[in-house]
């Protein structure tokens, strides 16, 4: 198992957020998380990410404990994440954007450098077009492109997603998917929280389903996707 969340546990001041959820993430596959607002899986994912303390529990990353560690630790050794609201700076061209998400690998403008840059401009084109383009400038598509391709050049072992289709048009969602497909096809772990739980059931691996900071269902995604109760709860009765 290359991530491990074990009986995790993390409050907001008095309020528990998340409450005991183990789940794990296996080396080349894309795990879903999905639930309603509130449920708790942006919190997870910011907690696997060491933006926010753990009250009990542990995370283990390719075979050592990170549950302490702090983020940028966790990004060197091959951990990052594209957050929920893209997270762009916007005084920063798209290029100055995807340098500070190869920062941590000390390495900017080498063979391995250019390498990664070039994977970000094949996946995303239009970040080609626009590398002098100020992010603040571009798209809400445009924009989250930007997040998924900055994480990407940190060169992860696992990527996390946090609602990488939200506020998007339906062709900007299709190509966004079709992406992701295309990150795990290249040997990139992904794991995903989405509010469109159609696209992510059906091409997870596994999923898990959150109420209330804790895991109420799992399962592999095309079964979840084709459960009775899991299309009335979450997928508007049918995928």
């Amino acid at each position: 198992m290359l991530l491990e969340v074990e009986g995790l546990c993390v409050n907001y001041g008095h309020i528990e957020a998340i409450r005991d959820i183990s789940f794990g993430v296996e080396e080349g596959t894309i795990t879903t998380l999905i639930g309603a607002n509130g449920a708790g899986k942006t919190t997870t994912l910011k907690t696997i990410s060491g933006l926010r303390p753990v009250r009990a529990g542990r995370i283990v990353f390719d075979g050592t404990d990170i549950t302490h560690l702090p983020p940028y630790e966790r990004v060197k050794m091959g951990l990052s994440q594209s957050p929920e609201g893209r997270g762009c700076f916007p005084g920063m061209t798209v290029r100055e954007n995807l340098d500070m998400g190869a920062f941590v690998r000390k390495d900017t403008r080498t063979p391995a450098y250019q390498q990664d840059l070039d994977r970000v401009f094949d996946l995303f084109p239009r970040l080609s077009e626009r590398v002098n383009q100020m992010a603040g400038t571009m798209s809400g598509g445009e924009q989250q492109m930007l997040a998924m391709g900055r994480a990407l050049m940190a060169r992860p072992k696992v990527v996390l997603l946090d609602e990488p289709s939200m506020g998007l048009a339906p062709k900007l969602i299709a190509q966004i998917f079709a992406i992701i497909d295309e990150i795990r096809a290249q040997g990139t772990t992904v794991l995903l929280v989405e509010q469109n739980a159609a696209q992510a059931l059906k091409r997870s691996d596994s999923a898990h389903i959150l109420e209330t900071g804790r895991i109420i269902r799992s399962g592999p995604g095309r079964d979840l996707a084709g459960d009775a109760s899991v299309k009335a709860a979450y997928l508007g009765g049918d995928v």
